[in-house]
């Protein structure tokens, strides 16, 4: 699904962001170009960041209890 529409930025491409490191709506918006427009992707775009990020690290939360 398209998540910025002004940069046909989708929800798999965030998601691939987030895996290779990226940390901030600052660094999707360098890598991607998602939010660089008109703006209203960004809440979306930094959620779905957020999500992914935080599943990416919830592993690490359970080998360290």
């Amino acid at each position: 699904m398209y998540v910025c529409i002004c940069n046909a930025v989708t929800d798999h491409e965030i998601r691939q962001a987030a895996t290779a490191g990226c940390s901030s709506m600052a660094e999707l918006t360098m890598r991607t170009g998602a939010g660089s427009c008109c703006g209203t992707c960004i809440p979306e775009a930094d959620d779905l960041l957020a999500a992914t990020r935080a599943e990416l690290d919830l592993p690490l939360l359970e080998q360290a209890a």
